[in-house]
C-alpha cells in the first residue's frame, strides 16, 4: 500500500505547515482542428524525486504527442483552506488542481505551457478558475486524499446555519428593491362619507 511518504514530505516551514513535493507531467495531444493542431492538458502529477532536477525536460515525444515533466512544485496545506480541502476530500473524486499558463514564445518557436501552482484545496481552484486562469484536474491517490482529509478534520470548522427570517417578517420591497408599504386606505378618489344611497 502507498503512503503519503512516497511523496518527498517536505521539511515543515517554520510556522509548521504540512506540505509534499511533487511534479506535474502536461501532455501534448493533436486535435483534428486544422487551426490548432495540438492542445495541451494535464497528464498526472506525480512523487517528486531528485533526479527530476531544476527545469521541464520532455520525457516523450511520438506521433501522437508529447509528454512533459515539470519538477519543484510544493503543495502546502494551508489552516485557512481547510474548507476547500474538505469539499475535495468529500467529493466523488477527489483532485489534484494545477494552474497552468501558456507564456509567450519567441518568434519562430512553440511555446511550452508552464504549471505555477499545485493545490488541493477546491476552493482556491475556484479562485484561479474565477480569475481566467487554466486549471485543470486529475485524481489523487488515496493516500494523499486520506493526509488531506486528516488535515480537514483537524482544521475544518463549518460556519454555523443562520437562522432564516420568516417569510412574514421579511421587509416589502418594489420589484427594484426599494421599501414599499401597504395601506388599506384608497389612493385616488373621494374617501369619506358619500356612499350610494
Amino acid at each position: 500500500m502507498q503512503s503519503v511518504l512516497q511523496y518527498r514530505v517536505a521539511r515543515m516551514s517554520p510556522i509548521n505547515r504540512p506540505a509534499i513535493d511533487v511534479a506535474v507531467i502536461l501532455r501534448k495531444v493533436p486535435t483534428s482542428n486544422r487551426w490548432q493542431p495540438f492542445r495541451w492538458e494535464l497528464a498526472e502529477v506525480v512523487p517528486a524525486e531528485e533526479g527530476f532536477g531544476s527545469e521541464p525536460r520532455l520525457l516523450h515525444r511520438d506521433a501522437e504527442g508529447e509528454r512533459w515533466l515539470h519538477p519543484g512544485f510544493r503543495a502546502e496545506l494551508y489552516r485557512d483552506e481547510a474548507q476547500g480541502y474538505y469539499l475535495n476530500a468529500t467529493s466523488p473524486t477527489p483532485c489534484w488542481f494545477v494552474v497552468w499558463r501558456m507564456p509567450e514564445a519567441p518568434a519562430g518557436e512553440e511555446p511550452l505551457p508552464r504549471p505555477f501552482t499545485v493545490t488541493l484545496s477546491y476552493d482556491e481552484a475556484a479562485r484561479w478558475m474565477d480569475s481566467q486562469e487554466t486549471v485543470e484536474q486529475v485524481p489523487a491517490p488515496a493516500h494523499v486524499v486520506e493526509w488531506m482529509r486528516a488535515f480537514a478534520d483537524a482544521h475544518y470548522v463549518p460556519e454555523p446555519r443562520k437562522r432564516k427570517r420568516p417569510e412574514s417578517f421579511r421587509r416589502l420591497e418594489d420589484r427594484f428593491g426599494n421599501a414599499a408599504s401597504v395601506s388599506t386606505e384608497k389612493k385616488y378618489g373621494g374617501g369619506g362619507g358619500g356612499g350610494h344611497g
